[in-house]
């Protein structure tokens, strides 16, 4: 039976460090490299089942004008072996070169030693060349990651008209730079993390070291080294083990994939997580303005911001209460409904056998199937899903008397201002949530709606995110720029949210340094 790569690992650690027993190193910090190719060749040779691993490299040359053997490993999926032959390899093997020392010789300017064999294999790992030269305690590492991805395109949830038409993509580099390129800075500070006992994934925490909150600051880093799992691949992943509620309905942190917003939240002093193999970054803390506010509304000039925040507002509460407002009117308070209309409406439903609340419930059931199904067939058929869906299946289960006309017009109604909530999370928040009001009211009326809402108000009361109050700064107040419901002038927006514990305050002052 094959031996498994920790295994090797942990067999290669013990006997380099029996036969290494002092030269003023300690075992037990690691496994160290012996300078002799003969015995650490075989060994990193192990470790990645070489030869039968055909995406592992070896590569072994002589340094013509030093005469010392070198060994080159590298895992050509994840590297550019042009580079590798042309920067590393070639200038180390001209005759007519003299080299001093392997790093002034090649053309690849990270290079950096390393003596812990453990840390050289994650580098491997990742991307990076390993070079061992006879003789010497340490090796190479040096940097020839080139992995394949998608380009920087259009964002396709956080859509915008003025702002910038570039989103994240899967690699974390690139998006590092979409920020970095936005904050000139010197404050600017990306830390790495590694997660996942056997993937080793590579999490990316990006802040302002003028402006985040240690506090804040040191619970993000505790909440991502407290995770016990062998592999955490994304940042969807991610955010299930490091969210304070994981079975609330209520989302606590914010995930963009605009780099312009991500910025926007870094120079407001909140702390920003990237991985690999995610196109979105996550937002640290964030409260529930958060999930409200869109890209647009500081785009656009004051008043039509706001008016679009208005807009927005409307569709969650046509969302939230148009049917349950309608059952509860219809079953429990008649009275509130002006004759004609009320007899309209008993018209209408005259032929359908069911009762109001199973009428409407079926058909919101039914939209949200349709919706689902338009989300997951592939795209050249998605339109063709919603026509059949919202046309055909509509038309046809009312000539049927399955469900009547006014109903049709509420779940049409409450499904379009759905789509006006851009966050994906909050979206689907307030979905689910429709149907608890929904059986609030077919049970109680409108007193069931009132319970609900104010159970759901404190419980939004009762939330946090990484520390700070989730309905912040409305309540508790805090000092801020009042960015809530509406927003003000922009030269008014003069304090950044308190409820960061920023260091820094005052968007106004201009510090030297």
């Amino acid at each position: 039976m094959e031996i498994s790569f920790f295994k090797k690992r942990k067999a290669y650690k013990r006997q380099i460090n029996n036969e290494m027993p002092d030269e003023g190193a300690n075992p037990e910090k690691g496994t160290f490299f012996s300078g002799d190719l003969q015995n650490d060749i075989p060994h990193i040779n192990q470790l990645y089942s070489y030869p039968e691993n055909i995406d592992f490299v070896l590569r072994e040359f002589t340094i013509q004008t030093i005469g010392k053997k070198a060994a080159l490993f590298y895992i050509p999926s994840l590297t550019d072996e042009q580079l590798i032959d042309g920067g590393i390899i070639k200038p180390l093997i001209t005759k007519d070169k003299d080299i001093l020392d392997v790093p002034s010789s090649i053309s690849v300017t990270a290079v950096r030693e390393e003596k812990e064999v453990e840390k050289a294999i994650k580098d491997l790992n990742t991307g990076d060349t390993l070079l061992m030269v006879e003789g010497q305690t340490h090796a190479y590492i040096i940097k020839t990651a080139k992995v394949a991805g998608r380009s920087v395109e259009k964002p396709q949830n956080e859509t915008t008209l003025l702002g910038p038409k570039e989103s994240f993509n899967e690699k974390a580099e690139v998006n590092i730079s979409l920020i970095r390129k936005r904050i000139r800075n010197e404050d600017f500070i990306v830390e790495k993390m590694t997660i996942g006992g056997r993937s080793n994934n590579e999490v990316f925490i990006i802040y302002n070291k003028e402006l985040a909150s240690e506090k804040v600051l040191g619970e993000v880093k505790g909440r991502i080294r407290s995770i016990k799992k062998d592999a955490v691949q994304n940042l969807s992943l991610l955010i299930q083990h490091i969210e304070d509620r994981k079975i609330s309905l209520v989302p606590t942190i914010l995930q963009t994939e605009r780099p312009d917003r991500a910025a926007s939240f870094i120079e407001d002093g909140h702390v920003i997580v990237i991985m690999n193999n995610s196109p979105f970054a996550l937002v640290t803390p964030a409260t529930f303005w958060s999930f409200y506010h869109t890209a647009d509304d500081h785009y656009l000039r004051f008043i039509y911001g706001n008016v679009t925040r208005f807009l927005r507002i409307i569709a969650m509460f046509i969302t939230l209460f148009t049917p349950s407002i309608y059952i509860a009117i219809t079953n429990y308070h008649m009275e509130m409904l002006p004759t004609d209309l009320l007899l309209a409406i008993a018209g209408a439903r005259e032929m359908v056998p069911f009762p109001a609340i199973l009428e409407l419930l079926l058909l919101e059931l039914a939209f949200e199937l349709i919706r689902e199904a338009g989300l997951r067939v592939p795209t050249p058929i998605g339109p063709t899903i919603g026509i059949v869906g919202a046309l055909i299946l509509g038309q046809a289960a009312v000539e049927a008397n399955v469900v009547s006309p006014i109903v049709v017009i509420i779940v049409a109604l409450t499904g379009l201002s759905s789509f006006a909530i851009s966050d994906v999370h909050f979206n689907y928040m307030v979905r689910t949530v429709r149907f608890g009001f929904l059986l609030a009211a077919g049970l109680f009326g409108i007193f069931g709606m009132i319970g609900c809402f104010m159970v759901c108000l404190i419980y939004l009361t009762t939330l946090k995110s990484f520390g700070v109050p989730y309905l912040a700064p409305l309540t508790p107040n805090y000092k801020s720029s009042g960015d809530t419901i509406f927003r003000k002038i922009l030269t008014n927006e003069r304090l950044r949210p308190e409820f960061t514990k920023t260091k820094d305050l005052s968007k106004d002052t201009i510090r030297t340094k």
